[in-house]
C-alpha cells in the first residue's frame, strides 16, 4: 500500500510539474490577449460607430500596429538609429546571431574553469587568435557562453585559454538539464581531448577537471 501511494505520488507529481508551467502560459497570454483586446476597442470606438466594432477587432489593430513598427524600423534609418541606442539598441541590431534554444543545441558543450578551484559548464561558440604587436602567436582564446538560469538564451561569454576547457561527448541537451537544477542528469560525463592532443597531455590537463589518471 505505501509503494502504491508513493508511485501515485509520483505520477501525480510528474503531471503537475508537465501541466503548471502550461497553465503559467495560458494565464499569461490570456492575460495580454484582454489587455490588447481592451486597449485597442477603446481606441476604435473614437473613430468608428460601436456597432462595427467587433470581438476581436481591437487585438487586431495591435497585431498590424506591430507589423507596420517591425517595417518601419527594418526597412528605413530608423532602424540604424535605434540601434546605436545603449542597451536597448542590442533589440534592433540586425547583424550577427543571438543565442536560441536551438542554436545552443548545435554548440560544443565544455567544462571550463571557472575560478581555479570551481568548474563550470558552458558552450563554445568561437576561437580567435592571438596577436602581439601585429605578429601572430599559437595561443588561442575560446569564447564560451555561460547561461543564466532559467532562460539559458541570456547569459555572458568568458574568453577562455584553450588548456582551461574540456570538451564534452555529452549532447547540448543533456548539459541544458544540468542547468536546470539536474532535473535529469545524464549516466555520465564525456572529456574529449582536443584534435592534436596526445593522450599523455590530455590525462595530464583532465587531472585539473577532477579526472585521475586511473579513471577508464
Amino acid at each position: 500500500m505505501k509503494k502504491f501511494f508513493k508511485s501515485s505520488f509520483g505520477y501525480f507529481f510528474s503531471g503537475f510539474i508537465f501541466w503548471f508551467p502550461v497553465g503559467i502560459i495560458v494565464v499569461i497570454l490570456g492575460y495580454i490577449f484582454n489587455s490588447l483586446e481592451g486597449i485597442g476597442t477603446t481606441f476604435l470606438r473614437f473613430f468608428v460607430p460601436t456597432d462595427f466594432v467587433h470581438q476581436g477587432f481591437g487585438f487586431l489593430l495591435w497585431l498590424a500596429l506591430f507589423f507596420l513598427t517591425g517595417l518601419i524600423v527594418r526597412k528605413t534609418p530608423i532602424g540604424k538609429i535605434l540601434a546605436n541606442v545603449p542597451v536597448l539598441g542590442l533589440l534592433f541590431r540586425q547583424g550577427g546571431e543571438i543565442m536560441t534554444i536551438d542554436r545552443l543545441s548545435h554548440l560544443t558543450p565544455c567544462l571550463f574553469l571557472f575560478s581555479p578551484t570551481c568548474l563550470s559548464y558552458g558552450w563554445i561558440i568561437s576561437a580567435e587568435k592571438v596577436k602581439t604587436n601585429g605578429e601572430s602567436e599559437n595561443s588561442i582564446l575560446f569564447n564560451v557562453y555561460y547561461p543564466n538560469f532559467p532562460s539559458l538564451i541570456t547569459g555572458q561569454v568568458f574568453a577562455v585559454r584553450k588548456e582551461n576547457i574540456m570538451r564534452l561527448g555529452n549532447h547540448s541537451r543533456e548539459v541544458m538539464d544540468l542547468f536546470l537544477f539536474a532535473v535529469r542528469s545524464p549516466e555520465n560525463i564525456r572529456y574529449l581531448p582536443w584534435e592534436d592532443e596526445t593522450e599523455e597531455n590530455f590525462l595530464k590537463r583532465a587531472a585539473n577537471f577532477g579526472l585521475n589518471k586511473g579513471a577508464g
